[in-house]
Formats: structure tokens, C-alpha cells, sequence
């Protein structure tokens, strides 16, 4: 027995010519022809009479019983040499037993199919899941999708399609003469149907990606795009190909194609040699049922063996479905008989957690996967050693033969899957149960596959797939089992598609999917305005994406109400367009949608088929075609209409091309409709007359209904209520009322598509059509009874209560919750939004509160009305947070709360339900304000810092000045404890004796000593010289060297610091005031405190009255307080400085887009805060005036820097179109702090520019965009850009505004401006490397690279080569030149003449050093034919890379080279 299996599994193997990948299984198989002499065959005939080559004469039934004699004797040998082991060694036998049965498992592995095991030629069985005109869709096993071309069914088949097209006019003439309603070649969906099975074989494997593929190449359906990767065949030559003769038996399946007709059947094509079939008309006619069509040459057929006959030349089939789903294949010759989708007798050896292993045939192993064995696998039916039928889907193309196989119900018999519905058991496809689009709130994930997806329970019975692609929006790189998808959880999902062979339902976890408006084109109702984005603009359409992968069409005569001779300039690519859905094709997928505005903003009834029509029916419908005595017009959906001359227009003598053109929105009236022959006969003359009324009777006084806001008025506001589609008029008060808000606050927020639920019709007006509501009045909510159950006892912290405002105090209101019992509210537990609510209720207002404290002894509730509070749950945003104690206060916090007193000294802002700040005058405005009481009021809403908490004391000090906190917060934190050694501080030299410098810190009372020693690192310098450097008052930076009974010891010896600390200094001073630009102090009256003036300008304005006028006093403290950029080399005069609140430019500000050439604005420099120093440096100013009146300075006008406002007016005067001029006036502005006369000049500068001086404008636009991300807000940035866009090149300013953004840092806003670009300027290959070079510089390499395929799909493919180039360089200069080098090497080897990109790839690899690499690339690239002098020129460019990272050796071959292919080039 064991030699009569080799045998088999030899002769199996023998035709193994569908190794190569490349030939069709046909053609291998061809190659092999079958031997002759085989001693185990069954199928020699008795008709032989000499046999040769060592034939045999035994009839088959003599050779079966031959083989069950044998198959006997050899079970009883095993068993009693077995019974003698047992009883011999029974410990040996089972401990090598478990060994052998473990080896033999781990050669079976339990494998899924994927594109990668797919080879060609491997024979598969699959499903039809869609029919197109020129290919089948096939869902194969274990999710995957492939196609048959329509020149892929049989050869006969192909042969009359090529003879139609060779021959076209003669099927026409045909057709007239014939009487068939259907052509003679029939289409694809008569000879199959959907849920039909097929066995195919593999052709082609193509590369992700790849498109144009044969019949499905422009196909919207995305199960075609899912497909194009696998290519199959139903050619019975390919497909039977390996099976041999001597196996067609009784009950052998296959699949067959017509080959001709003849007098009483079919001749089949078998696609096995020297033998063909034969199906009799009787045998076919279960095909034709219910057809209208005969079978012709090239039908496909899955026919069933049913004799052969004698000669072996030909064999009988049958045709009935039933037959070829319940004949089972019991035994045959060779593997290769052993189709796909053979129904065989097999036996479980093993269950696997993955699968069960069988054994089929007796000879040939076998695996069946999870996908394909039934729900419960642990149970008796299958377990070692039962018997089972199984389907066999594929082979594995291994040595010995291995079959994947299935066991599932739908598969084994050859049926669609179905859902039991009910308790009658009906029975429904799992498309018609759960149709795409269905959410399913809750499926259960039953296991995970690691690399692929997870798999859940829909329903008992009924699983899903989720790819692990669909999981979540971000992107998953594998899946674990106790992550968030771990086996028992429970999600919601969508579904998304079916794959209809392993019976599973698509699904997808996406956030995006679940809440994605339309899923696939029958989701979008005909009629529906929808809001979409532009995508394309053609000569033949306007293309819109209207959600996820649905896309609509809007063609050119529906662009406008009339017709566009520019609609380029209409419509840009990337803005969104209102539509109304127009046509919806489901088997084209394509939706049409009309743009006309009259067809959007109609109210008139919707007609989209004919049962909708019904005579007097008044509607909108578009001009389609005009011939001389009537219109054709056009509804929804194609339905059309025709309107007679007479009923056009009133006069006969004007033409009815020149008052309806093609496209035209008319109103028509519908005379008749005759449904049988599908004519409406409509009017435009009796439409103008007529007023469509609408049908009142649903909507009854009383009745509460909800509605959809159509438009807004001055007063009122016009719905459509629901379902009725009644027009309603409601007053804005009443709905202001309602919400508790202004009717400007109501106006502001109400939009046009809202939804108003809980009206009441109050009247109608039956002659106009429409309806008066109002909102339901709500239900008052009344106190707790006397007899309440509510006591202090009771109560919890956390109990929502119910009451009445009894009173307002200034600690909050009182509530009173019942007779005994009540609660306080204080202004900040109101709301967590103090803008949205006033502090106060008003009294006898009912609220409801949620209980935050219980205080026993006054038997009173503290209560908060926050929504934080009382929901939980909620993630509303909170934009003022609940402050409980002090501690939850620190040092540089932003808190919003209201004014409690308003004290002689300052005021008192209440900011917890304990907790008040104190705000000192000081700390009310950045300028002096004289009368500053009558700006502030109780319980006003204003906005401050924390400038410090002391929590044993509960103090907190607060500020409503912009800028620095450190310079007033350091005088109230200093102090010794918290300086340690080591830490560095400004200071000021305030005594200096000859044992050292005693320095105060700066901003607080600390001193500490320098010794001597400490001032040099030099131990040999003079000491005594460095001490006289030193004046009082210098300031000074040092470090903490010990801290000994608040004795401090300084040092400030130059190694002690670095670079660093210093330029730290003053960025950290500019970023600091910057960032803090924020308006803070009275959040209702912001305009009246303006930032920016000098604290100190009562002091200078005093000063200022000793002096001639108080203008020139002016133009001298501009003059030395403030260093304008300079021009040219001047010498600037010495000048003192004083303190002032200007606003630093260092360090973030640029005026141009170039970062590496700012404009160079100077800092300020900061000097003392004592009055004395300010009134010293306020004589000296006087005397330095006077001493300058005296000079000439005529001499330096021309050369000297504009150092006040007179001096740019000058200037411009004589250069207007200066952009430089201009930015410079704005900086010295900025450095006044006049942020808005800054916004003045530029404006002016715009204003004032020639029209032709583009790029000066265009500068001017760039420093005012700059100039409000620094200092503006969103919207002021926002407007700016909008208007320069306009202004100038709009791609442009979308790249510098990216840039600006860039350049300070703010990563997201940069982002998301270079998607509006991107969006925008799709098809610019600028656009899409500047922002690939900003993901890169940021290190985000992956987003990168997806950005780089994202924009192959949008550029046109003319671009692509350059885009491909300039992600290339990025990668060489910011990502991995590797990545970049191959991108290179892609370009290079689909466009080797492209020697530009070669010079850059050398370029990029010089960069790395690496000369051996470039060696290698001039090499191949002096191998392709080209001219001498491009020779020439890489020759050399060779020599000096050699020369600079080479050797003299490289040099040396190099020019060797050169003559070679010299002397070779002549040659040639």
C-alpha cells in the first residue's frame, strides 16, 4: 500500500511545467503529454486487443476489488504487528508515538491566500460579485477580489467578438433584417449571473496601483478598483489543464465552453486532449429558463460527466446546477485532476485553533482555514478521524500536492450566504439584510489577525472583517491582543461591502466612515441640495466631492441660471459650491448635480420619475432641446416633457430658439400625463399665472411641529416645517425669548439649514399657504412642597436641587430650595463661560444647581450652576475654570473674574467663592491714567495675571498690564532662600571699594560683594585697573558663589558664563512682552485701555513743559530712546537710554520673506527704574539739546537715518515706490509701540505704490502680514491675508503667509495653510514641495512621503518627473539620502536621457562623500548614447569631483575613460 502511494504521489507531480510564472497552466500542461503506459489505469477498454507497453487486461470493477483485497491485508498486518509492539515496548510506543504525529503536523501549515501567494497559473475557484459590460468582478477566498476580461471567457467567445468588430455594418443590417430582440454575441449578464461560482485560473499579478487595467480601467465602481490586481481566466484550457482522461468518469465536474451547434445539441470544448463533450438540448434547457436568448459558440458551462463513450473520444454532460453542486469526486490519477471546487471525501487528522488538516482522496493533504469551517470547530462533528465533504478552493502549487478546502455551508453547496430572519426561518442574502451604509452600534470583536484585521459577530451566525486599514483614522501598524480591538470588546462600525465568497460583511471602525454623509451613490436622493468642494474644472464638466469617495458632475449648461463664457474664473479648484442633486445613475456611479440658482433656491415640488406627476402640478424644469413648433424640457432624472408652441409664449411670431436657449430655467404646468406611453405635455404660458399653493390640511392649530430654517428676515424668520414641507413665518423675538439671548446674538448664531423643534402652529393663513408658529412655552418648574422629602440631612455633595432667586448679594444670590432650607451662588460657579451668563441672576428666576458645600451649622448649600459640574461626563470646553483654594493659583496664571470693590487704592476682583485679588493702580493700565475710576464698575467682567500668591495669608496680587511679569513679580519672590550657588543674576554696582564691588540685584533690597579676585580669570591681571573700570549704576551680570548668613559672595569672572546668557537675556525679554500682547483688564470696555504708551510719560511730559514747545521736546526723547536700522555706515551719535514700554523687535520679527536678509531693527535697551537715574538722564537730555541746535547737521541729510516722522515723510516724498522706505517708517512706528499707525503706513504705502511696481507692493504685503501674526489676532491676520491674496498673485501669498508661520514656529498653522494651498494650487509642483520640505524640516519623514504620493495623483504627469526630483533633494538635505537615492535611481531607470536628473543626482551624492557611489553612476551613465559635448560636460564634472574628494589614481582613470570613449565615438 505504502509503494502504491508513492506511485501516485510520483505521477502527480509529473507535469511540472506550472513553475513558470510566466506561461498559462495550458501551455505547461501541452508541453507533458500523458504516457501511455500506465498500469494503475481504470479506464483501459476491452476494445484493446493486443496491449502494449505493460497494459493490463482487468476490467475496472476487477482492479477495484484488486485494491480493497490489498488494502485488507496490509490493515491486518499493521494491526497485529501493532498489538505485538504493545504488548512488547508499550512506554517506547507512547513516547514516539506523540513524536511522529507532531512531525507530520508541523509540515502542515494552515495558510491564508493573499496577492503575494497568488501565482500564475494556480487554479482558484471564485464567485461572480458583479457583472460589467467588458469584465466579471470575482470574489475569491480569504477577502480578495479579482477580474476576468471579456477576452478571457473562452476562445470561441473571443472569436465572435472579434468577428463583430471586423464586420460592423453588417450586424446592423442584420438586426433590421432578423426578428431576435438580442444581439448573436450575448452580453457578459446572459451568460452569468451574481453569486454564481467559477473556476478561473491566474494570469497576471500586477503591482499595487497599477490602472488601465482591461475593462475596468475608468470603471467609479469600487469593487472594479478593488479588483485590478489579479487577473483570471475561465479558458477550459487553462482551466482543466493537468486533468487526464482516464478520469473523466461519472459524476466528474468541470467547466466547458460551446464550441458548436449542431442538429441535436452542443459540442463542448473540454480543453483536454483527443476527447470533447456533448450536451443535448433536453440536457440545456434548465439553462435557458427564463431566458430570452438560445446558447451560442463561446458559452462557459459547469457541466457534470455523465458516461463516456466507448472509442474515449467523446463524453456525455449534463448541465443541472443541482447534479454539479452534489457530485463528489471519489478518486483520481493524478493530482492535477483535482479541480477547484471539486466536492471530495475527506478525513480530519487534526484540529488546529487556526483550522482543521484533512487528508482527501486518501493520498493528497488538505487545510481549511477560519474563514471557511463552521462557527464551532470543538465539538463531536469534527474531531480525528471523522469523515467529511469538503469543496477544494485552490491548490497550494507545493511539492507533495496540498489543497485549501472549505466546509462551510454556502460553499459546499454551491449557494449564496444567507441571514434566517425570524422565526419561520425566512431566509435573506446578507446584502438585502445589511445593505451598505447600515451602522451597527455594537459588534464584538471575536479574534484578531495581527498583520491583517479583526473579525466580529454582527449577529449570532453572521461575521465581519475589518481590515486593519479601517480601524481608526490614524494610521495602525499592527494589532495585539490586548489592545483596544483585544477579542470581547465592543465597537460601533459601518458597513462598508460584502466579500461574497467567505460570506463576511465589510466593515470599517473609521470615525471618518461613521460619520461620512454618503457611502456610496444610491445614498444621494434625488432633488437634495448638497454642499460639495471643487475638484476639477474640464471643457466637459465641473467635477464635485461631495463626501469621501463620491464624487458629482455638473455639465456645462448647468454652471449658472444663464450661460458662462469665463467659468474658469467662477469656479476654483478647492472652494465649496451649493448644488442640488440633479441625476443619479446608479449603474454608471455617477451623480449629476445642477448649479443654477433658480434650481437651488426652489420651493416647488421635486419631479424625479413619473408616478410623481400628476396634472395642475407646477415646478422648475430646464430647456433640454428646442425645435420649431415645441420644447422638449427636463425634470430630475432625465424625465422629460413636452411643451407645445402655443403654450411657450403668448406671441407666435417670435422663434422659440431665441426666448428658451438650451439650458434656460422655466416654469411649467403640467397639462397631461399619459403614463403608458410615459408623455408629459407641460406649459410655460399657464406657470406664470398660476401660484402654487400649498397643502394646509396636515398642519392643524395646535399642533407641535419642527422645522427647517429656509431664510431670515428682519423680523421674522421663514421655515419649512417637516414632513409637510408647509412654509412658516416665526417671530425672531419669540425664538430670542425662547433661548435666552439678544436678537443680535440670536441673529449672529441662527444659519439657514437649522433645525427648530418644539413649535407650535398657531395660525393659518389658507389663501397665502403658510403657517405662524411659536415656540412651546415651556414647563415651569415648580418648588419642592411643603411635605418634600429634601432635608440637610439628605443632601450630598453632588445632588442637582432645584429653586428660586430670592436675592442678590454681593457674595453671589441667595436660593431658596425649600420652606427651611437654601443655598448661595456665587458669581463664579455660574458658568464656565463667563460670556455666556451674567453674574447674577435675576431674581425670582427659577434654576437648577448642582450641591458643591454643605454647611450644617447655617443650614445653607453652596451651589454651582457650572456645566463641568453638573455633567461630568460632559467634555464641553471650559474656558474659566473653577478656583477652589490658593493653591490652585500660581505666578503668570490668566483668570478672569469680577470687579467686587472699587477701592481709593485699586480694586478687588473676586475670582473664587474665597478668593479675591487685589489689583493696585499701578498695575490697571500700561500708560498713566489720571481719573482711572469711572473705567471700572461692580461686578464687572475683567481679565488679569497673577502676579503673586501667598498662601499662608491667602493673598493674591493680580495685574492688568501687558508685557514682562518677571521685572514686577522678582521684587516680591527674591530673597535668599530661594537663590542658590551657582545661579546668575543682573545686578548694579552700587559702591565700589578697593577690596571689591558691592552689587545690588536687580528688582529686589538683596546686595552681595565681588571681592577683588573674583573679577578676572587672569591671577597675574591688575586688579586695581579693573576696579576704576567700574562706575556706580553699571549694570552688571554675576554668579552666586555662597550664601553665608545672608551674606551673598559674587563673582564675575568671564569664564563663569558664555555667549549664551547673554543673548538668552534678551530674546527671552522680547518673546515674554510678545507672547503677552493679550488685551487684559476690562473685558467689556477693551478699547479704552490702549497698549503701549510709556509708563513713566507723566514724568517725561513734565519735563518736557520746561522746553520750547512740546514738540521738539518729542522728536528729542524719540531721538534717544529709540536706534533705527541704519542704511548705510554712519556714526551714530551717544546716546543714554531710559526705560520704556516700546515693543522689542529681536529675535522674531521679520519684515521680508527672505529669512536670511531681515531688516535689521534695533533693540531697546533697558536702564534703570530709580527716579534718580530718570532725572539725570532728563537734565542731560536738556543739555545735549541745546549743545545739538548749535550744529550744522544740513551737511548729512542725504546720508544720515531717518530718526522721525518728518524725516521718512521726506524721504518718501522723493521715493514713493520704495518698499524699504516704507517698512522702515513702520518699524520705527513699531518701536514707538504705535501698532496701529504702523497699520496706517503700510495701508498708505499700498495706496500710494504705482500700480506697475508689483514686487514693492507685494514686499509692503508681506511685512503687513508679518506684522499681524506678531501683533493681530486671527481674524486681523485672516482679513489681511484675504485682501492680499486678491491684490496680488494669490499662489504667491499662500507660500509666504506658510512661510511666516514657518518662520515663527507655529507648526500647526503652517500645516494647515500649506493644505489650503495644496488644496488650492493642486496642480503647482511648487506648492507641494515646499510643504513636503516643511514636514521634512519638522522630522515628520512618513507625512512626507505620503505627501509625495498624494501630489502624483493631483500634478499633471508632466510635473511629475520634477516633483519626484525635489523630493529626492529634501531627502538627500533633511530626511535619508537612501530614500533619496532611490527615488533617483526610479527616475533614472524609466528616463535614462533625462541627464539633468543625473547631474543632480551626482550632485546630491557628492554631497554625502561618497566618490565611490559617483564612480558607479558616471559609469552607467556614459554607457547610454549621447552627444560629445554632453560627454564632454560629465566627463569633466567627473575630473573635479575626482580632484575634490577623489584621489590621483580616480583623476588618472578618468581621463583614460575619456579617450576610450573618444576613440570609441569615432569609431561608431
Amino acid at each position: 500500500m505504502a509503494a502504491r502511494k508513492r506511485a501516485l504521489d510520483d505521477s502527480s507531480v509529473a507535469p511540472k511545467a506550472k513553475k513558470s510564472k510566466t506561461s498559462t497552466a495550458g501551455q505547461s500542461n501541452a508541453s507533458h503529454p500523458i504516457q501511455p503506459t500506465q498500469p494503475k489505469s481504470s479506464l483501459l477498454t476491452e476494445e484493446v486487443d493486443f496491449p502494449r507497453g505493460g497494459g493490463t487486461s482487468f476490467t475496472p470493477l476487477e482492479v477495484k476489488a484488486i485494491r480493497a483485497e490489498a488494502v485488507k491485508e496490509a490493515n491486518e498486518e499493521l494491526f497485529e504487528s501493532s498489538q505485538n509492539d504493545q504488548k512488547a515496548s508499550k512506554r517506547k510506543r507512547k513516547s514516539e508515538a506523540p513524536t511522529t504525529t507532531s512531525e507530520k503536523i508541523d509540515r502542515i501549515r494552515i495558510e491564508h491566500l493573499n496577492y503575494k501567494r497568488l501565482n500564475i497559473g494556480m487554479k482558484v475557484l471564485g464567485q461572480v460579485a458583479s457583472i460589467l459590460p467588458l469584465a466579471l468582478i470575482i470574489s475569491l477566498p480569504n477577502q480578495l477580489f479579482a477580474h476576468v476580461p471579456i477576452t478571457n471567457i473562452s476562445r470561441q467567445f473571443t472569436s465572435a467578438l472579434e468577428a463583430m468588430d471586423e464586420d460592423p455594418d453588417s450586424g446592423s443590417e442584420e438586426e433590421d433584417e432578423e426578428t431576435h430582440p438580442l444581439p448573436r454575441v450575448p452580453e457578459l449578464s446572459d451568460m452569468f449571473h451574481v453569486g454564481q461560482y467559477v473556476r478561473a485560473v491566474v494570469t497576471t499579478v500586477h503591482a499595487p496601483g497599477s490602472t488601465d487595467i482591461s475593462g475596468i480601467g475608468r470603471s467609479r465602481d469600487v469593487l472594479a478598483k478593488t479588483s485590478r490586481r489579479v487577473e483570471l481566466s475561465l479558458l477550459p484550457e487553462q482551466v482543466n489543464a493537468g486533468v487526464r482522461k482516464q478520469d473523466l468518469k461519472s459524476g466528474f465536474t468541470l467547466t466547458a465552453a460551446i464550441k458548436s451547434v449542431e442538429d441535436h445539441g452542443y459540442i463542448l470544448d473540454l480543453g483536454i486532449p483527443d476527447i470533447s463533450g456533448f450536451l443535448s438540448f433536453a440536457d440545456a434547457s434548465q439553462i435557458l429558463l427564463g431566458k430570452r436568448i438560445k446558447l451560442s459558440a463561446g458559452w462557459v458551462l459547469p457541466v457534470t460527466v455523465s458516461k463516456v463513450s466507448g472509442n474515449g473520444r467523446t463524453c456525455n454532460v449534463v448541465a443541472d446546477s443541482s447534479t454539479f453542486a452534489s457530485s463528489s469526486l471519489s478518486e483520481v490519477s493524478a493530482a492535477s485532476s483535482v479541480l477547484p471546487g471539486a466536492l471530495v471525501q475527506s478525513l480530519i487528522t487534526d484540529v488546529h485553533p487556526d483550522g482543521i488538516v484533512l487528508q482527501l482522496l486518501g493520498f493528497f493533504e488538505g487545510t481549511v482555514d477560519q474563514f471557511h469551517m463552521p462557527e464551532d470547530i470543538s465539538g463531536k462533528a469534527y474531531k480525528v478521524g471523522k469523515k467529511v465533504k469538503a469543496r477544494v478552493l485552490y491548490d497550494y502549487s507545493t511539492s507533495p500536492p496540498r489543497f485549501a478546502l472549505a466546509l462551510t455551508e454556502h460553499i459546499v453547496h454551491l449557494t449564496v450566504r444567507y441571514v434566517k430572519q425570524g422565526d419561520k426561518g425566512n431566509k435573506q442574502s446578507i446584502q438585502e439584510t445589511y445593505p451598505v451604509g447600515t451602522i451597527l452600534d455594537s459588534v464584538k470583536i471575536l479574534r484578531v489577525e495581527t498583520e491583517r484585521g479583526v473579525i466580529a459577530e454582527v449577529q449570532p451566525g453572521i461575521s465581519g472583517f475589518v481590515h486593519i486599514s479601517h480601524l481608526s483614522d490614524d494610521h495602525v501598524s499592527s494589532l495585539t491582543t490586548s489592545g483596544p480591538w483585544k477579542p470581547g470588546s465592543i465597537h460601533r462600525a459601518r458597513v462598508t461591502g460584502y466579500f461574497p465568497f467567505d460570506g463576511l460583511i465589510q466593515l470599517s471602525f473609521k470615525p471618518s466612515i461613521l460619520e461620512q454623509r454618503f457611502l456610496q451613490v444610491t445614498d444621494v436622493d434625488i432633488g437634495e441640495v448638497v454642499k460639495g468642494t471643487i475638484k476639477k474644472l474640464t471643457d466637459t464638466g465641473l467635477f464635485v466631492s461631495l463626501s469621501g469617495n463620491i464624487d458629482g458632475v455638473i455639465w456645462p449648461n448647468h454652471y449658472a441660471d444663464i450661460v458662462l463664457k469665463h467659468p474658469a474664473k467662477r469656479f476654483k479648484i478647492g472652494a465649496s459650491i451649493k448644488c442640488r442633486v440633479l441625476v443619479v445613475d446608479p449603474d454608471r456611479k455617477r451623480i449629476s448635480l445642477t448649479a443654477k440658482k433658480t434650481l437651488i433656491d426652489s420651493t416647488l415640488p421635486i419631479i424625479s420619475k413619473l408616478q410623481d406627476v400628476s396634472s395642475g402640478l407646477v415646478t422648475h424644469a430646464v430647456v433640454f432641446k428646442v425645435y420649431e413648433k415645441h420644447l422638449l424640457v427636463e425634470f430630475y432624472n432625465n424625465l422629460k416633457a413636452v411643451i407645445p408652441a402655443k403654450e411657450a409664449t403668448e406671441s407666435s411670431a417670435i422663434r422659440l430658439s431665441d426666448s428658451f436657449p438650451v439650458g434656460k430655467v422655466v416654469r411649467v404646468y403640467v397639462l397631461s400625463v399619459e403614463p403608458e406611453q410615459g408623455r408629459i405635455v407641460a406649459s410655460i404660458r399657464q406657470a406664470s399665472s398660476r401660484t402654487p399653493v400649498a397643502d394646509l390640511v396636515a398642519v392643524e392649530i395646535g399642533h407641535t411641529v419642527q422645522g427647517s430654517v429656509s431664510d431670515i428676515h428682519k423680523d421674522n424668520v421663514v421655515l419649512v416645517l417637516q414632513p409637510s414641507h408647509v412654509r412658516a413665518l416665526m417671530s425672531l423675538k419669540n425664538l430670542a425669548n425662547h433661548r435666552n439671548m439678544t436678537l443680535a446674538q440670536l441673529r449672529t448664531g441662527l444659519k439657514v439649514g437649522d433645525i427648530l423643534e418644539e413649535l407650535v402652529v398657531v395660525t393659518r393663513n389658507t389663501n397665502k399657504g403658510f403657517v405662524i408658529v411659536a415656540n412651546k412655552p415651556r414647563a415651569k418648574v415648580a418648588l419642592p412642597t411643603k411635605g418634600s422629602s429634601l432635608t440637610m440631612e439628605s443632601m450630598a455633595i453632588g445632588h442637582i436641587v432645584g429653586g428660586r432667586v430670592t436675592r442678590q448679594t454681593r457674595q453671589g444670590v441667595l436660593v431658596k430650595i425649600t420652606t427651611q432650607m437654601g443655598g448661595i451662588l456665587h458669581p463664579t460657579d455660574i458658568s464656565d463661560n463667563y460670556d455666556a451668563n451674567t453674574p447674577f441672576p435675576s431674581v425670582d428666576s427659577i434654576l437648577k444647581a448642582v450641591v458643591v458645600g454643605i454647611d450644617h451649622s447655617k443650614r445653607q448649600l453652596t451651589l454651582s450652576t457650572r456645566h463641568s459640574r453638573m455633567y461630568p461626563d460632559s467634555d464641553k470646553e471650559i474656558v474659566d475654570r473653577e478656583i477652589s483654594t490658593v493653591t490652585d493659583l500660581h505666578v503668570g496664571d490668566t483668570i478672569r473674574g469680577y470687579i467686587k470693590t472699587v477701592a481709593e487704592h485699586g480694586l478687588f476682583v473676586t475670582i473664587g467663592r474665597e478668593i479675591d485679588a487685589r489689583v493696585q493702580i499701578r498695575e490697571l493700565f500700561d500708560e498713566y491714567v489720571k481719573d482711572w475710576k469711572p473705567r471700572f464698575q461692580t461686578n464687572q467682567l475683567v481679565k488679569g495675571r497673577i502676579l503673586s500668591v501667598d498662601p499662608e495669608t491667602k493673598k493674591v496680587e493680580m495685574s492688568f498690564r501687558s508685557g514682562d511679569l518677571s521685572t514686577r513679580v522678582r521684587s516680591s519672590t527674591l530673597s535668599t532662600s530661594t537663590l542658590t550657588a551657582g545661579q546668575k543674576i543682573d545686578g548694579i554696582v552700587k559702591k565700589i571699594e578697593d577690596y571689591g564691588l558691592f552689587i545690588q540685584i536687580e528688582e529686589s533690597k538683596l546686595s552681595g560683594l565681588c571681592h577683588k579676585s573674583q573679577l578676572s580669570d587672569n591671577a597675574d591681571a591688575d586688579v586695581t585697573l579693573a576696579l576704576r573700570g567700574f562706575r556706580e549704576g553699571d549694570h552688571v551680570k554675576a554668579v552666586i558663589l555662597s550664601i553665608d548668613k545672608r551674606r551673598i559672595s559674587l563673582s564675575l569672572k568671564p569664564s563663569n558664563f558664555n555667549q549664551e546668557d547673554f543673548e538668552d537675556d534678551e530674546g527671552d525679554e522680547s518673546d515674554m512682552e510678545t507672547s503677552n500682547m493679550d488685551g487684559f483688564g476690562a473685558v467689556d470696555g477693551g478699547d479704552e485701555v490702549s497698549i503701549g504708551e510709556d509708563a513713566d510719560m507723566d514724568s517725561v511730559n513734565s519735563e518736557d513743559e520746561a522746553e520750547e514747545n512740546d514738540e521738539a521736546a518729542m522728536e528729542i526723547d524719540v531721538e534717544d530712546t529709540i536706534l533705527l536700522p541704519q542704511k548705510h555706515n554712519s556714526s551714530s551719535k551717544s546716546t543714554n537710554t531710559e526705560n520704556s514700554s516700546s515693543l522689542p523687535l529681536s529675535g522674531g520679527f521679520q519684515w521680508g520673506s527672505d529669512p536670511h536678509n531681515p531688516v535689521d531693527l534695533t533693540e531697546f535697551a533697558s536702564g534703570s527704574s530709580d527716579e534718580n537715574d530718570v532725572e539725570v538722564s532728563g537734565s542731560k537730555k536738556k543739555k545735549r539739546k541745546r549743545k545739538e541746535v548749535e550744529q550744522d547737521l544740513t551737511a548729512d541729510m542725504h546720508t544720515k537715518t531717518p530718526d522721525s516722522n518728518a524725516d521718512f515723510e521726506r524721504l518718501l516724498l522723493g521715493s514713493p515706490n520704495s518698499s524699504y522706505l516704507w517698512i522702515q517708517y513702520m518699524s520705527f512706528q513699531l518701536q514707538l509701540s504705535e501698532i496701529d499707525k504702523s497699520r496706517e503706513i503700510a495701508r498708505k504705502a499700498i495706496r500710494t505704490i504705482n500700480f506697475r511696481e508689483e514686487q514693492e507692493k507685494l514686499n509692503v504685503w508681506i511685512a503687513l502680514l508679518n506684522l499681524e501674526n506678531v501683533y493681530g489676532t486671527d481674524e486681523t491676520l485672516n482679513a489681511t491675508f484675504k485682501e492680499a491674496a486678491r491684490a496680488n498673485d494669490s499662489k504667491t501669498v499662500h507660500l509666504r503667509l506658510a512661510s511666516i508661520f514657518d518662520d515663527a514656529d507655529k507648526a500647526e498653522k503652517a500645516e494647515e495653510q500649506y493644505k489650503r494651498t495644496c488644496k488650492k494650487f493642486g496642480q503647482s509642483s511648487k506648492v507641494w514641495t515646499l510643504f513636503g520640505e516643511h514636514y521634512l524640516k519638522r522630522g515628520h519623514v512618513e507625512n512626507a512621503r505620503q505627501l509625495l504620493q498624494r501630489c502624483l495623483q493631483s500634478l499633471d504627469k508632466r510635473k511629475h518627473i520634477k516633483t519626484v526630483s525635489k523630493f529626492a533633494q529634501l531627502e538627500y538635505k533633511y530626511g535619508e539620502p537612501e530614500r533619496g537615492k532611490t527615488l533617483f535611481e526610479g527616475i533614472i531607470d524609466s528616463h535614462p536621457k533625462r541627464w539633468d536628473i543625473w547631474s543632480i543626482y551626482m550632485d546630491m551624492e557628492a554631497g554625502q562623500q561618497n566618490i565611490q557611489s559617483l564612480r558607479n553612476l558616471f559609469d552607467r551613465v556614459l554607457v547610454l548614447k549621447m552627444t560629445s559635448h554632453k560627454a564632454k560636460s560629465f566627463f569633466k564634472k567627473w575630473l573635479d569631483l575626482e580632484r575634490r574628494i577623489g584621489d590621483d589614481d580616480g583623476a588618472k582613470m578618468v581621463k583614460e575613460k575619456a579617450v576610450q570613449w573618444t576613440q570609441r565615438a569615432s569609431s561608431s
